[in-house]
């Protein structure tokens, strides 16, 4: 879906759009946010009579857990945050894995088969989730759309004395005390449940850690006697851009099994990376964690479609996502605005220029 290169700056314009043009319909994927269910389908939008009539309406339909429905219905902007976190995390993913031989493929039976196992894909699929909830529930805060929380509160700056509070920082305390009681933590005897809640909170640390302060000065001529300053979660493309540099380094772990009992014991490490891991319940690292070997998604199969006919970039990645197998080239005419100008006074004037373009696709 977002299989091309995409500039930074047109990121966020270009999320919204794809999100109204391209995403699959009449559902996205909803991943990592119940245990029960891990992934389900959950409506783009609510339906306007389920918000106004009663926002617990729309709540039942997101098929939580009896906490997380109970925690939904405390709040009417809760449901609509769910919503916007999912479809974020999910346009995210796809973003992240556009040049990768599995592309954040969640439809159909592919993304039930791959929630079932431990692979590297569904510890990001876990990260980048509660990440999205933890960022939309901070911003949502901050924007009003929420009746119990408001702006940051808590400002915590150097040389307080000459900085005053002020703005409407984003309310990170909050969202982030939502996500860890929202998601829960499971038995500590189920390795699997233990490996998801630890890579839930990856994606809530990486959230703190892109925290920026955010100041504009007062005072006589331009001085800067008295900051007016607040705080600012990092745009969460940069959140997704660090999640998948975890990926590409994250730990693998085993267990050590009681065959008397068949109960799984205390998360080690075959490869000795992470220190402190021991018998502690949960891995004691920043990393992302997972316990299985991933597929190599060439082919088709049960956890993704495979490669053939998808687009490459010859010289970037067709070797690597066409698995060898090489390419197919098709030359096509497009047409794209060009020489572009602005116009007094408020419209772009564009010309429409024809050029000839190759086209590469793995073969099957």
């Amino acid at each position: 879906m977002l299989d091309g290169f995409l500039p930074a700056r047109w990121l966020a314009a270009a999320l919204g759009l794809t999100l109204l043009l391209a995403a699959p319909r009449p559902s996205v994927a909803y991943f990592g946010l119940t245990g029960s269910e891990p992934l389900t389908i959950l409506p783009l939008t609510l339906e306007p009579e389920a918000a106004a009539q009663a926002h617990f309406k729309a709540c039942d339909r997101l098929k939580l857990e009896r906490k997380q429905r109970r925690m939904c219905r405390r709040d009417p902007g809760v449901a609509e945050t769910l919503v916007e976190a999912v479809s974020m995390s999910a346009l995210e993913c796809q973003y992240q894995f556009r040049f990768e031989r599995w592309n954040c493929t969640l439809e159909g039976r592919y993304r039930a088969s791959l929630l079932k196992r431990g692979f590297k894909e569904t510890a990001f699929l876990y990260a980048i989730s509660s990440a999205g909830l933890t960022h939309a529930l901070a911003k949502a805060c901050s924007a009003g759309r929420m009746e119990r929380c408001t702006c940051d509160e808590a400002p915590d700056l150097e040389n307080r004395e000459a900085w005053q509070w002020g703005g409407c920082g984003d309310n990170l305390k909050y969202s982030s005390k939502f996500v860890k009681e929202f998601l829960g933590r499971r038995s500590s005897k189920d390795l699997r449940a233990r490996v998801d809640f630890h890579n839930n909170l990856v994606g809530v640390k990486v959230i703190k850690a892109g925290v920026e302060t955010t100041c504009k000065c007062h005072g006589v001529s331009g001085s800067c006697t008295v900051r007016t300053c607040w705080r600012q979660l990092a745009p969460f493309h940069e959140v997704g851009k660090h999640l998948k540099h975890k990926y590409e380094t994250a730990l693998k772990v085993g267990s050590t099994t009681n065959e008397a009992t068949g109960e799984a014991g205390a998360i080690s490490s075959p490869r000795g990376r992470a220190s402190g891991m021991g018998s502690d319940p949960l891995p004691r690292t920043p990393e992302l964690v997972h316990l299985d070997d991933s597929p190599s998604f060439c082919l088709a199969g049960r956890f993704s479609p495979g490669t053939a006919g998808r687009r490459c970039h010859r010289e970037k990645n067709c070797e690597s996502i066409c698995c060898g197998r090489g390419h197919n080239t098709q030359s096509r005419v497009v047409t794209r605005p060009c020489q572009c100008q602005v116009r007094w006074c408020c419209y772009v004037e564009c010309r429409q220029c024809t050029q000839r373009e190759e086209v590469y696709t793995c073969k099957g």
